[in-house]
C-alpha cells in the first residue's frame, strides 16, 4: 500500500498548540479527488492542503472535513512552511496556482511568511435577521464580500463575548460569517464561522482578512494593519492592502510529520 508524507503545521503562531492547524500532503501527481476529500476527513482539521510541483511552481487544492474551498490562507502558509523547510525550495518565494482564486504567492523573510493574495469585494447590505438571531447582538453595520458575510460590532468585548447558534448561522447561506471591531492592542480583532463548510469556529482564517483588510484599512487610513482573530487557539497576523492584492503575514511552527497510508 502506498504512503505519503503528512505534515501537520500549526499557522499564524510562533508556538505549538496556537494557530490554526493545517495538514499538508506533497503529491508526485493529484490524486483522485474522493480519495483527497477522504484523508481531509479523516485528519478532522479545518483544512487539508494537496501541492503538485508544475515547472517552478506549485499547483494547490484545499479541503475541509466535508468539502473543497475556493481559497484557504493559512493552509497555504502551512504549505509554503512545508516547501521551504522539508523540500528545500531554492528561493524566497514561492508561487502557487489554485484553480479557482488564481496565483497566488508566498514569500519567506526569516521566520515570517507572507502570504500574496487577491483582495475581495466587499458591499454594504442590511443585516439578515438570522444573523442577528444567531448571534444574540445586533452589529452596526454588515457587508458581503464574495463568499461571507463580514458584521462589524463597536468593541473588542463584543468579539470575546459572542455565543453563536451555528445551525442559524448555517441557514444564512454563503461561506462563513466574520465578526470583527476594533482591537484593544491591535488594530483589529475577528472571529469565523463557517457551519457551512464543516467547521463551526475557524481559529485563524487567512483568506477572511482579504474581506477585513480593505475596510480596515479604508476606515482607519493606514495600509499596514496589525489584527488578532479571538479564537481559543487565538491567531497573529500582520495585514497590508497593496492595491488589488492584500499581504498577510505571519509565522507558522511544526506540530507532527508522518505517514499515511492510502
Amino acid at each position: 500500500m502506498p504512503k505519503l508524507k503528512l505534515y501537520q503545521i500549526d499557522a499564524f503562531t510562533e508556538k505549538v498548540f496556537g494557530g490554526n492547524p493545517a495538514a499538508v500532503c506533497v503529491l508526485d501527481k493529484w490524486l483522485d479527488e474522493a480519495v483527497m476529500q477522504s484523508i481531509a476527513t479523516e485528519n478532522n482539521l479545518a483544512e487539508t492542503a494537496f501541492v503538485v510541483p508544475v515547472d517552478d511552481a506549485y499547483e494547490i487544492r484545499w479541503f475541509t472535513p466535508t468539502v473543497e474551498v475556493d481559497l484557504c490562507g493559512h493552509a497555504t502558509l502551512a504549505a509554503a512552511y512545508v516547501l521551504f523547510k522539508y523540500y528545500n525550495h531554492p528561493t524566497d518565494k514561492i508561487t502557487l496556482e489554485s484553480r479557482n482564486s488564481g496565483q497566488l504567492a508566498v514569500s519567506r523573510n526569516g521566520e515570517e511568511l507572507t502570504l500574496d493574495f487577491p483582495v475581495d469585494s466587499l458591499s454594504e447590505i442590511e443585516t439578515p435577521e438570522v444573523l442577528v438571531e444567531a448571534l444574540g447582538k445586533a452589529p452596526i453595520a454588515a457587508f458581503k464580500g464574495k463568499t461571507d458575510f463580514m458584521l462589524l460590532f463597536p468593541a473588542h468585548q463584543d468579539i470575546e463575548k459572542l455565543n453563536p447558534d451555528f445551525r442559524l448561522i448555517e441557514s444564512a447561506g454563503g461561506r462563513g460569517v466574520i465578526v470583527t471591531a476594533p482591537g484593544n492592542e491591535v488594530d483589529f480583532v475577528s472571529r469565523f464561522f463557517c457551519p457551512n463548510v464543516g467547521i463551526n469556529e475557524d481559529p485563524v482564517t487567512g483568506s477572511a482578512h482579504t474581506t477585513l483588510t480593505p475596510y480596515w484599512s479604508q476606515r482607519l487610513g493606514k495600509a499596514i494593519l496589525t489584527a488578532k482573530q479571538l479564537s481559543k487557539r487565538q491567531g497573529n497576523l500582520t495585514c497590508e492592502l497593496a492595491g488589488d492584492r492584500v499581504k498577510i503575514t505571519g509565522k507558522a511552527v511544526t506540530y507532527l510529520t508522518g505517514e499515511i497510508e492510502v
